[in-house]
């Protein structure tokens, strides 16, 4: 099902989006996380362009699709000029990636979404303009390949009657990064994603966020509902006890 045609910065609940497409033009971003997180390593340019250099070079035939499950849902930024429905295999929408910048804090780490491998994930596929494919692939490689967390990978893409009907670059994640927060338990996941907050946002907005994004395609993911209530909850008990206690 195709849902729209030409997408670029946020489609968002509220507020204008601190990471935009200004930011990442500007060439900056990195800088940013950079500030917050000094002892993050960072890939460099060079390994930034080598990366994006060997994903076009085991390019498939056929049109440059882009899988987002997470922010990309709702603030894509780079260009696109289709977007439907799209499921893959293998790999599973998860909150595993640990961000001391941006939605967190060297104090207080926050969490976003990777692609954990097992299972599947539905999400929105956005199709590139082929005259625009290098140049969005910079953009995109620059919001997304800062550090060493993804693992970027051309996947099957399947329809709602499961046929494929296209390869898209989707970031999985890096199990061997050491930002990788796929062990958290359950409890440390919702006071994480109540709590942490850093220059572009909080974990909270990222997640209730994603929620409305993907239900405003009428797709329901049941951990993020699930976990959007009990972050909910926490963060009610914590508005409720004294300052002193906080």
């Amino acid at each position: 099902m195709t849902i729209n045609n030409r997408r670029s910065d946020a489609i968002a609940c509220c507020g204008e989006e601190i990471l935009s497409r200004e930011l990442l033009l500007s060439g900056t971003f990195a800088d940013l996380i950079a500030g917050e997180a000094p002892t993050l390593r960072l890939l460099s340019d060079e390994e930034r362009r080598a990366s994006l250099a060997s994903m076009l070079a085991e390019r498939p035939e056929g049109d440059v699709w882009i899988f987002a499950y997470g922010s990309l849902i709702w603030n894509p930024i780079i260009l696109s000029v289709e977007s439907r429905r799209a499921r893959i295999e293998g790999w599973r929408r998860s909150f595993c990636l640990a961000t001391a910048s941006g939605r967190g804090s060297p104090d207080n780490p926050g969490l976003v979404l990777g692609l954990d491998a097992g299972g599947a994930c539905d999400g929105v596929a956005l199709r590139l303009e082929e005259d625009d494919v290098v140049h969005e692939l910079e953009l995109l490689w620059r919001r997304e390949m800062v550090a060493e967390a993804y693992i970027p990978r051309w996947v099957d893409l399947l329809d709602e009657e499961g046929a494929r009907f296209g390869s898209g670059i989707a970031f999985t994640m890096n199990p061997q990064a050491n930002t990788y927060a796929g062990g958290l338990s359950r409890e440390a996941t919702v006071q994480r994603l109540a709590t942490a907050a850093g220059s572009i946002g909080s974990s909270a907005d990222y997640l209730f966020r994603t929620r409305d994004g993907l239900r405003a395609l009428d797709m329901w993911d049941e951990l993020l509902e699930e976990l959007a209530i009990e972050v909910e909850e926490m963060q009610r008990r914590l508005q409720q006890l004294p300052a002193a206690d906080l």
